[in-house]
């Protein structure tokens, strides 16, 4: 395993990067990552208006990935979340889903101690580490870390946490993969435009598989395996991570397109990963017990 420090950050996922880090295909890497706010905000005396707006989202890395190659996949396997003993989170004027009634900046800030977000001295909330900026260099023009894609990106998805695995589309020579953003805390949705937002460490295994076409971010974890997808609305995009569910069936099982979408219906779930970025992102998710039922086959 090697270790990634975070004072090589970047603010755009863009295949121009030069790459901080090369690693061999199947290599394990611990990342240091900064808050979104670029660990700007120490406590209330911080004000959200004096900080550096073009610090925000930064992801550590480029990482270029030996034997990732432009039309195959990356595999990123979610090994370890670690988190320092603080998070902050905010919500603002013309931000998230309420700003448009409210006035400045308000800010929280936590402890995190044995497992648990402490809001006050009666509200404690178990964490639930996730990643939410993760993703790998797009085609064409470079994409700011705080708007999702086909590339990954802001997802701001709860279910990229401790053992969950992703596998990105590569549209640049070794990927040049990044992440940060990482939250102690979120609902789907993330309608205030913050989680709980935290410094720390993420452990992810990068994997190279040539052979894999993707079109957008697929994930899976122990018991289910779909897709995420990204668009200008969350109707657009849980059409779209439908439509690629059902090209996939298709491709990989015994099955008519029409048996698919009728399966689908009765056990695939439509979950909002966020709804506040310039992208909007849901998770289309079907259990695995149902998918290896029909014969479907996903061994990477």
């Amino acid at each position: 395993m090697v270790e990634l420090n975070d004072d090589k950050v970047l603010y755009a996922f863009s295949s121009a990067l030069d790459p901080v880090l090369t690693v061999p295909s199947g290599e394990t890497v611990r990342i240091r990552t900064k808050d979104c706010f670029g660990n700007q905000l120490a406590g209330p005396e911080d004000e959200l208006d004096e900080i550096d707006w073009d610090a925000i989202n930064p992801a550590t890395g480029p990482i270029y990935v030996e034997g990732a190659v432009v039309g195959g996949a990356l595999k990123v396997s979610i090994d370890a979340i670690e988190f320092d003993g603080h998070a902050c989170s905010c919500t603002g004027q013309d931000e998230g889903v309420y700003g448009d009634r409210l006035d400045g900046w308000s800010t929280r800030f936590y402890r995190i101690e044995d497992g648990e977000l402490i809001w006050d001295e009666n509200v404690r909330i178990p964490l639930n580490p996730m990643i939410g900026v993760i993703g790998v260099a797009p085609a064409g023009e470079p994409v700011n870390c705080g708007t999702p894609g086909a590339h990954g990106g802001n997802m701001d998805n709860t279910a990229i946490t401790e053992g969950a695995t992703l596998y990105f589309p590569v549209e640049a020579d070794g990927a040049l993969f990044g992440l940060g953003d990482m939250h102690a805390v979120m609902g789907d949705g993330e309608v205030s435009v913050s989680g709980a937002e935290a410094p720390g460490w993420a452990t992810v295994t990068l994997t190279a598989i040539p052979d894999l076409h993707l079109v957008d971010p697929v994930i899976e974890d122990a018991d289910s395996f779909g897709i995420i997808a990204s668009a200008d609305s969350l109707d657009a995009a849980a059409d779209r991570a439908v439509h690629e569910m059902v090209e996939l069936m298709v491709e990989r099982a015994d099955i008519s397109a029409p048996d698919a979408v009728m399966l689908l219906s009765l056990v695939g779930n439509v979950q909002v990963c966020q709804m506040v970025d310039p992208q909007k992102t849901v998770r289309f998710m079907v259990p695995k017990r149902v998918l290896e039922g029909i014969g479907f086959t996903w061994s990477r």
